[in-house]
């Protein structure tokens, strides 16, 4: 894939935008972070209104632990193209890594409306309410998310916990125990289990 995307870096700007977003993402891939800067850099500089390209350089920043700069070329690609979802959820996601709680919500939020079904966003805004120390809606968030993926050990045990907390015993059973069903060999499940048996 690299070679033949590399044949194309010589073309005229807009297939060079393309060939060098793809490269870009390709190395980002393989955790060759420099290369993948290079090629977004070239990237954008032959299309700076190609989102793909803006997002791939927002990666390369965000993956150097430069978020603010990342949200700014999440943002841009946004700008360019509002439906761009990988530039919505990766700032998203660099909002939480900045403690901007609310923000990120709202990126999370506005994904859920175009992307119904995702789990990956689901979760995050289940995190999100967690964070927020709002269990009620992180339940709700999380049942949405187990219509979605039913058979996810995680999640199951994720619901367990909350309505530990909440005190309702006999729901926090029923979800680690489909837990337990699915992935038999977490510790922390079983041992919840034990202590539910003994009492």
């Amino acid at each position: 894939a690299l070679e033949t995307l590399k044949i194309f870096e010589k073309k005229d700007s807009r297939v060079k935008s393309a060939a060098a977003t793809n490269l870009s993402f390709l190395y980002y891939l393989e955790n060759e972070l420099a290369q993948a800067a290079t090629y977004a850099d070239l990237a954008v500089n032959s299309d700076r209104y190609n989102p793909a390209a803006l997002t791939n350089k927002g990666n390369t920043v965000f993956a150097n632990g430069d978020y603010e700069k990342a949200a700014e070329f999440y943002k841009e690609a946004l700008r360019n193209d509002s439906s761009c979802t990988e530039a919505l959820y990766n700032l998203g996601l660099t909002y939480k890594k900045l403690n901007r709680i609310n923000e990120a919500l709202d990126c999370f939020l506005k994904l859920h409306a175009i992307l119904q079904n995702s789990p990956q966003v689901l979760h995050q805004i289940a995190n999100i309410y967690e964070i927020m120390e709002d269990p009620n809606q992180a339940i709700e968030w999380l049942l949405q998310l187990i219509s979605v993926v039913p058979t996810d050990p995680h999640v199951l045990s994720k619901l367990g916990k909350f309505y530990d907390n909440e005190g309702d015993k006999s729901q926090a059973f029923h979800y680690y125990y489909e837990s337990y069903r699915y992935f038999p060999s977490n510790i922390e499940v079983i041992e919840w289990l034990g202590a539910y048996y003994i009492d």
